[in-house]
């Protein structure tokens, strides 16, 4: 296969797919083609740790768009496919297969695979990723013969596997390496919270426990995971939810600018001409961490480029400056997130944790940097104004939940 097209997306995921959707809205006419490397049509991801891991969503219904939008489009969708070298100067780029499309304008989205540990006995068959639609078809297989699992991670990923393999009536173990569970999105008041709400549906967690290795049986299959203290969890199945590592092969040998990821400016362009990157892979410098170069790993991030890195190809005016938001559910609490709080310097707690109803607000520098709300809608929604405009709330009156918080004063 030699092809050519005005616009080439590499990467099926969210934001690949929502930059095929908003060039086709923005009435544009020319060939688009939507390379992915997986055999499916473009899908949502965030589901898979939950309701399809849950069993509660079929695929069908976590589909981004019917089968049929794609064709119906006129969006060329090149599924199983992977790009394995990138030529800036002759436009185009090199599938596996070595065939070799050509292109006007290349968004690549690829997103990222999956960190796995790298330790004796990693490579079991019994230690999975929650990654991919296989990924999970993989764990729902075998689970009928689990009883025992070890999450390894207490990130979003990890703990929301924790959950929903806990209500399937399986033993669960979280393994996380820091010393609370979701440091590195969140405040300790969050974390502790989490970790007392795993606990009482039964979830061990192990803090500041890193994993050494896994014991093995001559049938390849992990039985316990060995901790550097020097103690075993015993186990049938494990999950590592512990990141990702960005799929940026190509573009880094290609010559575009990277470090932890790709770099792109305020419209969603490498340093690669009419090369664009956008979503998980891409890192940006973003006004809501102070400017710094980060990587987003959200849907919304990802939806939000696509339609920069569209508009800016199409000659219109668009910049990335959107608000971070981002949600998790485990069992019935559902944690929505708008802002970040790393390096915040102070926070409050608005509303009782045992209440299982609570907002943590987080400050930097007297400015409302980040809000975590937890089965507390109203404050996410009306908490956004002042992540966007940096307002510095009034402390005494934001812990009166008796106050809406679009109610409460600013300093």
């Amino acid at each position: 296969m030699n092809a050519f097209y005005d616009i080439l997306i590499v990467g099926a995921g969210h934001a690949g797919a929502q930059a095929a959707i908003a060039l086709r809205q923005k009435k544009f006419e020319g060939s688009i083609g939507l390379v992915g490397n997986e055999k499916y049509p473009p899908y949502e991801r965030p589901p898979l740790s939950k309701e399809y891991l849950a069993g509660e969503k079929p695929f069908e219904r976590i589909l981004l768009r019917p089968e049929s939008f794609w064709a119906e489009r006129d969006i060329d969708l090149l599924t199983g496919r992977r790009v394995s070298k990138l030529d800036p100067i002759s436009k185009k780029v090199t599938l596996t297969s070595d065939d070799e499309i050509g292109y006007g304008k290349l968004i690549w989205a690829t997103g990222g695979s999956p960190r796995m540990l790298d330790c004796p006995g990693s490579q079991a068959r019994n230690i999975h990723a929650v990654r991919s639609r296989a990924d999970v078809d993989k764990i729902m297989a075998a689970l009928p013969s689990v009883k025992k699992v070890v999450v390894i991670g207490g990130g979003y990923i990890g703990l929301e596997a924790a959950a929903v393999l806990t209500k399937l009536g399986k033993q669960i173990t979280v393994v996380e390496s820091l010393d609370r569970v979701l440091s590195r999105v969140a405040g300790e008041t969050l974390s502790r919270f989490f970790e007392a709400e795993h606990r009482r549906h039964g979830v061990t967690i192990e803090l500041e426990a890193t994993v050494a290795g896994f014991e093995t049986g001559d049938d390849g299959i992990a039985t316990a995971v060995k901790l550097a203290d020097g103690r075993t969890l015993e186990a049938d199945m494990f999950v590592v939810g512990i990141g990702i590592i960005p799929e940026t092969g190509p573009l880094v040998a290609a010559g575009a600018a990277t470090g932890n990821g790709v770099d792109v400016d305020q419209h969603c362009r490498t340093s690669l001409e009419d090369v664009y990157a956008i979503g998980d892979c891409a890192a940006h410098s973003n006004a809501y961490a102070d400017g710094a170069m980060i990587r987003l790993e959200s849907v919304q991030n990802a939806n939000d480029q696509a339609k920069v890195a569209a508009l800016d190809i199409l000659g219109e005016e668009a910049e990335y400056d959107a608000v971070p938001w981002f949600w998790s559910n485990q069992y019935d609490l559902r944690l929505q997130t708008v802002g970040l709080s790393t390096g915040h310097d102070s926070y409050v707690v608005r509303g009782d944790p045992d209440s299982r109803s609570f907002s943590v607000i987080y400050y930097r520098d007297g400015k409302v940097v980040a809000l975590d709300c937890v089965n507390a809608t109203k404050d996410y929604v009306q908490g956004r104004k002042a992540v966007v405009e940096g307002l510095n709330l009034d402390k005494d009156e934001l812990v009166n939940t008796d106050i809406p918080l679009k109610e409460v004063g600013i300093h």
